[in-house]
Formats: structure tokens, sequence, C-alpha cells
């Protein structure tokens, strides 16, 4: 299927490893203008060296997304060098501490700040920009965390605020012919990702894992939550806003921690 997304201009967040990775390949090879941006600079650069293969027009910069000026520099210097920014995914997360008798207030806050914050800085900077082009489409990477429960309430509680802001600022930003979504993978298996540590690590809890909470027996690929974000960002689900699409293949639990 031709997605329709031919030079369009398409700004990846965290997208020099894993589902982010993914995500500016798939869009790249549908013809985007693709940018990313990363926290170290050898990951960056691999990864431009891949898209620039697909796309002569990929373009990256580090950034700190819990900055509110690096957000700014960043979505300035991404619509300088694309030409305009047309579709917006949100993929950055992570989560710090442990359970709620171990996790400080500043645990909290780093998991919001990294999940929810990141997602609310990224579109402040960038919907004045598609309110200009006409339109756009923003794509938050959730998690089925954020509703699914399992250890780490605020993992589960950031991931749950992601799915909330789509479906509120998909009402307020649908005059402006700009649709917010979330997408919510299960459990990803990448090289380096924290699924394939744990596989190296503990591969008898991987199996029981396996065994009682995916039906097919595996963990999702990074390119199978790509291809949907990539189709969710097209004018293919032009009718698709504020919806959160679990990409999980039927996931019953999100951890394998009570393994």
């Amino acid at each position: 299927m031709d997605l329709g997304l031919t030079g369009k201009a398409a700004l990846v967040t965290g997208g020099s490893r894993g589902i982010g990775r993914a995500t500016a390949l798939s869009l790249a090879r549908e013809g985007c203008h693709v940018g990313i941006c990363a926290r170290g600079q050898d990951t960056l650069d691999s990864t431009l060296a891949e898209l620039s293969a697909i796309s002569p027009n990929a373009w990256g910069v580090t950034a700190d997304v819990t900055n509110r000026e690096d957000v700014e520099r960043l979505v300035s210097e991404a619509s300088d060098n694309l030409g305009g920014l047309d579709i917006v995914v949100c993929n950055v997360g992570g989560s710090s501490g442990g359970g709620i008798l171990e996790a400080t207030d500043e645990d909290w806050m780093a998991t919001m700040d990294i999940n929810l914050f990141h997602s609310v800085r990224m579109i402040r900077a960038t919907a004045p920009l598609m309110k200009e082009r006409g339109g756009g489409s923003i794509v938050m990477v959730s998690s089925i965390s954020g509703w699914k429960p399992g250890p780490g309430a605020q993992y589960g509680t950031a991931k749950a605020a992601e799915i909330f802001l789509a479906s509120s600022l998909a009402l307020e930003l649908a005059p402006h012919g700009i649709r917010v979504n979330t997408v919510s993978p299960g459990s990803i298996m990448f090289p380096g990702g924290g699924w394939d540590r744990y596989q190296q690590n503990d591969p008898e809890g991987m199996a029981r894992f396996l065994d009682v909470d995916l039906p097919t027996h595996r963990l999702g690929a990074d390119h199978e939550v790509a291809d949907v974000i990539a189709f969710v960002s097209s004018e293919k689900a032009s009718w698709i806003n504020g919806a959160n699409i679990p990409v999980d293949g039927a996931q019953a639990r999100p951890t394998a921690r009570w393994y």
C-alpha cells in the first residue's frame, strides 16, 4: 500500500535505536524527509548513515527532550532542515525508581518528565508549525503498561497520561487539521534493548513469560510497531484521531517480573 507520504517531513524523538530507529527507517522508506534526535552522538551517526542510504534528506541532532530550550531548538532546526514538519513521533520514554515504597518523588517526576512532559513540550513546539501548514499528525508512543498494571506504577501512570493527553488534544487541535494518537506497544525485542538483556540474563524466566502471557510465544519486533506508526501518520488514517492503538500480539501482562 502506498501511504502517500512521499515528500512529507517527519521528526522522530529517540530515533537512533529500537522503535524510534525502526520508525524513522519505515517513514524514510515511505518517502518522508526524516529527522531524528538522540542523546548519544554514536548511535545518532550510525542511524543517520542508515537513513541516508534510503533518503538523502535525512537529518539529526543530539537533544535533551527534558529541556524546553533544547526541544525548541530541535524543532526549529528540524523544520529548517526538512522544509517544515508534517509528522511528529514522540518516542522517548523510560522509568526511574522501583516500587512505591522505594521510589522517591524525584523518581516519579523524572519518569513523568521523560514520558508525558517530553510529549507536551514537543506538541507545544510543533503544533504552531503544523497549524501554519494546514495540518499534520502527532503520534505518541505509549505502552500497554498504560492500562495493563504491572510493577513500576510511575511508568504505567505516565503512559496512561499520554493516552489521555492524545484523546484530549485530538479534540483541541482537530480544527487546525492536526491529528493526535497514541500507539501502545507490548514487549518489543530489539538488539541492546531491555528484553534482549533479560533474555540473556534469565532465559528460563523469559521462556515462562512467553508461555504464560504471549499467546504466539514470542515478543514483538520493532518494525511491527514502526509500520503501524507510519500508517497512523499517513492520510490513509485520516479518520483516526484521539485513538490508542495497541500493538502487542494480544499480550496479557506487560512485565515478566512476576516470574
